[in-house]
């Protein structure tokens, strides 16, 4: 349910409030606007069916949400999230270009791409120390060794960094070293490792299953959020369909679709969408169009020696002239890059 509270009301009320919703083993989450607050209170709904809150004085009204998604829905929060990863901002008027190799190859490779990308344009790092791979005998990342290369990048360039956390054993250390996790898409739905960074407050880059619903997506980020993390950014990097010719069929329908549903910012994967470095362009320019907020690319100083995702990188010369595109249309829809 959502409880939205009388403009100015007094703090004392407030904790009172927050108080017996807590008496009831209920979770409120605040979420405060310029003129009025708003709690979004989740738990066991025969609970929630019997609980009456409207006799405090400082509740204006009650609303049941109907979604199965609450505090990803715009019932909670009708504003669009910002995420602060560094000092940038995914969800704001600025679309964030984040790049890189897909895999942390070795601290001299990833240095060398590290600064191209940086030169051409990109606001944050990412690679894989830690990668998920369809067959036992391919590369699987550095592991520590990446995640401390990655962070000597950071502190090298000054850009923030992202990377993928596979295990809920992981997360302490993923947490020391970066400045984002992401949940790659075969983990949407591993719903401990989901709570595992929903305890955190580092934001989380939250990637569309392989063949996952829009509402099996949000309730996945309903996980992270519900364990009071809501710095979640979402990732659609296409979905599998019958279509041979791609790798994924990447579902730009799901920008204006999810702004539409809910607050949290939504990013475009073009290079796992796509599979082929030739459609990368085309389609990350009309995910700046539809609206995204951000693009992540996979951009490689030497894409035929790519331990992983060869195929899918840009050489850093591409990656450049892309941003000065996307950077065109950005201006066009009034953003900025």
């Amino acid at each position: 349910m959502i409880i939205v509270l009388k403009p100015k009301t007094k703090s004392k009320d407030l904790k009172h409030l927050i108080s017996k919703i807590k008496e009831y083993k209920l979770i409120p989450h605040i979420s405060k606007g310029k003129e009025r607050t708003i709690i979004g209170v989740i738990g066991d709904e025969r609970v929630l069916q019997t609980v009456s809150l409207e006799s405090f004085s400082c509740v204006e009204k009650v609303m049941q949400i109907l979604k199965p998604y609450k505090l990803a829905s715009k019932d909670f929060k009708s504003t669009p999230t910002l995420v602060k990863v560094g000092d940038y901002f995914i969800g704001g008027k600025q679309v964030i270009l984040i790049a890189g190799p897909c895999s942390v190859e070795g601290r001299e490779k990833f240095l060398k791409a590290a600064k191209m990308v940086k030169e051409a344009g990109a606001h944050i790092l990412r690679g894989g120390a830690f990668k998920p791979r369809t067959s036992p005998y391919s590369f699987q990342g550095l592991g520590e060794e990446g995640l401390k290369i990655l962070a000597e990048a950071r502190d090298i360039f000054n850009m923030p960094v992202v990377t993928e956390v596979l295990d809920t054993r992981h997360v302490e250390l993923v947490n020391r070293y970066a400045d984002m996790f992401q949940i790659g898409a075969r983990n949407m739905q591993n719903f401990e490792l989901l709570k595992e960074v929903g305890k955190t407050n580092k934001p989380v880059l939250l990637k569309r299953g392989l063949m996952a619903t829009v509402e099996e997506w949000l309730m996945s980020a309903e996980y992270i959020l519900s364990n009071g993390n809501m710095n979640v950014v979402l990732c659609e990097r296409g979905i599998r369909t019958f279509e041979k010719a791609t790798r994924n069929t990447l579902d730009l329908s799901t920008v204006p679709l999810i702004k539409e549903l809910s607050h949290l910012p939504i990013i475009i994967d073009p290079s796992h969408g796509t599979g082929k470095k030739k459609l990368i362009p085309a389609m990350a320019r009309a995910a700046v169009a539809a609206g995204a907020d951000g693009l992540t690319i996979e951009v490689h100083p030497n894409p035929a020696e790519a331990l992983s995702d060869g195929d899918q990188s840009l050489l850093p010369s591409e990656y450049s002239k892309l941003v000065k595109e996307v950077e065109k249309i950005a201006k066009a829809i009034d953003r900025k890059i």
